[in-house]
């Protein structure tokens, strides 16, 4: 079968990706230079919950490429593609790909909500952090510190895995996630936009709005 150009990516999925790469990078720049900064960091981990409650919605309703039903696999199937078992060309994530992004957002919403309770006892506290006891908070300080040395491990093993696929196996991954299209044999995803898009926006912007109101 003839290889056809397709749009796989969505604008949401690949605005989610990229506005959460530069949250990312400004969150740790935040931290490494503390003081005042302290503040745009706590800014910076509202967005950052916007964003994510944004795609978990998104992982529901939104384009079949970027549902979690679409792409996550069971473990038996995992397992047998990480042997080289039935490996083909995805569209998408790959079986092995899909944990890694599952990974990713879980960290990263254990990030932020560690985050709303966190308190440094020196510059900042997080908005919800009134709710738990003192001790309470510096372990959420603490959780949060090592969470965020968790994603740096996961986020490198991504980049390589990305590095790995365009350079041995020909894969345009970060090229598909700037345009959203993929040279492939399979059919296209129904892609979605408009209102659905637009709900799912507004959920995650209100989500940052009502932490920046507290």
């Amino acid at each position: 079968m003839q290889k056809k150009i397709i749009t796989i990516w969505d604008l949401g999925t690949r605005l989610f990706h990229w506005l959460l790469v530069m949250l990312f990078g400004l969150s740790w720049l935040s931290a490494e230079l503390g003081g005042n900064w302290m503040i745009w960091h706590t800014r910076l981990g509202f967005l950052a919950a916007g964003l994510i409650t944004f795609r978990i919605i998104w992982g529901f309703i939104g384009s079949d490429s970027s549902r979690f039903a679409h792409f996550v696999k069971r473990p038996s199937t995992v397992i047998a593609y990480l042997k080289g078992e039935g490996q083909r060309d995805y569209n998408t994530h790959n079986p092995a790909g899909a944990l890694s992004v599952i990974a990713l957002i879980g960290l990263m919403s254990l990030q932020v909500t560690t985050g709303l309770f966190s308190n440094d006892d020196i510059f900042i506290e997080g908005p919800l952090a009134y709710l738990i006891s003192y001790d309470a908070q510096l372990e959420m300080t603490e959780l949060h510190e090592m969470i965020f040395n968790l994603l740096i491990l996961f986020i490198a093993l991504h980049v390589a895995a990305i590095v790995w696929y365009q350079r041995f196996k020909g894969e345009k991954l970060l090229q598909a996630m700037l345009h959203g299209k993929k040279e492939s044999e399979e059919a296209a995803p129904k892609i979605r936009g408009g209102l659905t898009l637009f709900a799912a926006s507004l959920a995650g912007a209100a989500v940052s709005a009502l932490l920046f109101w507290i």
